[in-house]
């Protein structure tokens, strides 16, 4: 059952975090940031990679085609991400740190893989399975932090934890600013393979949550998949599912396709390649820091508001971040600046998926936890990559990608909707 009262408030005298609670920690949160690395390094040579392989895929290169490829490509790599739901089970039944190293094993090996790909179907299957790992380590290492950190600090751990994906696009930008502007996009991706040494030291030198190990066998006896959708667990699974849903095509719409439309109007302003590349650079910075500000000021609001407050504060953000840059600032005659500058909100926004980190751990068992995030951050996935070849066909055929990617912004109104049939978690302790 879960358990009740208060829980402390924000105070500067804090339980002291050990050794092993801090090792565990950065393992996670550097884990993520190198997920976020992986992530976002597809956005940024999509347009090069593209341009290399679509002639040896028989196909033209032309800005829609690119645009349309790279809507397909992004949309299996989404179904990689809904089919790391598997991982969940795999967490409650052999532990957090053995499943949060094995996440990112996969997502680090596949995408190295990317560098040697000679066609466009190649770069589909890597990205595929490189998403199966990509996918996993959020719900791993969001678990992992809820359950190994004490009570009163999970909660702006959760901020800290999410900061680390967004960081790892400032890595990404760097070593676009460097490695890919020099060697290209080959050599972006089998930067890639770092995350390989993070799997390896989280493997053997993070010890599984007191927490779960106090489960263990109640988490291995378990069927988890079948009991998140019991009569006690099915409305809030389904509620959940729905918001991240909405969560992530209205973000994802836009974070994707962020560099290509800041490399349309750098060339716009008559910009060559790599300067192009550099200011894509900036912009992703840009969004990035945004999106850290973001995601350490949501914990202040969940628990002053509410989580549900919370996110409806800052999708209401996102309704008017995306229309902002993708509706206006992408179509001014010098729009780069005023597309740049959009994008700190659209990132300060974006900081909303700090909400689930907190709230998803609080809705569940420790028995269920990981299956639980992992199904609810997944199942959203899948529909994104509808949306997102939806958005690729659309683009292929008005030529262009500035409204059809603002319309995405409409989906937070929708989630609006469906936010009051959550469950509000605030102020209860993490349940058992």
């Amino acid at each position: 059952m879960r358990a009740s009262g208060s829980r402390p408030k924000f105070h500067p005298m804090r339980t002291k975090l050990n050794r092993q609670q801090i090792t565990g920690f950065w393992a996670a949160w550097t884990g993520w940031t190198l997920d976020g690395m992986d992530s976002v390094i597809y956005a940024l040579v999509l347009a090069p990679a593209l341009t290399e392989l679509l002639p040896r895929s028989g196909m033209e290169v032309s800005p829609a085609r690119i645009g349309y490829v790279g809507s397909v490509m992004f949309a299996l790599f989404l179904v990689g991400w809904g089919c790391s739901f598997l991982w969940g089970p795999i967490a409650d039944r052999f532990g957090r740190t053995k499943a949060l190293a094995a996440t990112i094993l996969v997502y680090a090996l596949f995408t190295g893989a990317s560098a040697f790909a000679q066609n466009i179907w190649q770069l589909g299957a890597f990205r595929l399975l490189a998403g199966i790992g990509v996918g996993g380590e959020w719900a791993m290492a969001g678990t992992y932090v809820a359950e190994a950190w004490p009570e009163d600090r999970r909660i702006m751990g959760a901020g800290y934890l999410q900061t680390g994906y967004y960081f790892g696009f400032f890595v990404a930008a760097a070593l676009n600013y460097t490695v890919g502007a020099r060697y290209g996009w080959r050599a972006m991706f089998l930067c890639g393979l770092l995350p390989v040494i993070v799997a390896v030291i989280t493997l053997f030198k993070v010890q599984e949550p007191p927490r779960w190990k106090a489960h263990e066998g109640e988490a291995k006896r378990s069927h988890p998949l079948a009991e998140i959708f019991s009569a006690r667990y099915r409305k809030r699974t389904l509620v959940n599912a729905a918001l991240l849903s909405v969560a992530i095509i209205g973000l994802w719409a836009g974070a994707v396709y962020e560099p290509a439309a800041i490399t349309t109007l750098a060339k716009r302003a008559g910009m060559d390649g790599p300067a192009a590349a550099k200011m894509v650079s900036l912009g992703t910075a840009v969004l990035s820091f945004g999106t850290i500000l973001g995601c350490l000021t949501v914990p202040l609001f969940a628990e002053r508001l509410g989580r549900k407050r919370a996110l409806a504060l800052f999708w209401m953000g996102m309704m008017i971040a995306i229309p902002l840059a993708f509706g206006w600032a992408f179509y001014l005659e010098n729009g780069l600046a005023p597309f740049i500058g959009a994008l700190f909100l659209l990132g300060f926004a974006g900081g909303n998926f700090t909400v689930f980190s907190i709230w998803l751990p609080e809705q569940y068992e420790t028995r269920v936890r990981a299956t639980a995030f992992a199904f609810c951050t997944s199942i959203g996935r899948f529909l994104g990559a509808g949306v997102n070849f939806a958005l690729g066909a659309i683009v292929l055929r008005v030529g262009t990608l500035g409204m059809p990617i603002a319309w995405t912004g409409a989906a937070f109104a929708l989630g609006l909707l469906i936010i009051p049939f959550a469950l509000e978690t605030k102020g209860e302790r993490l349940p058992g």
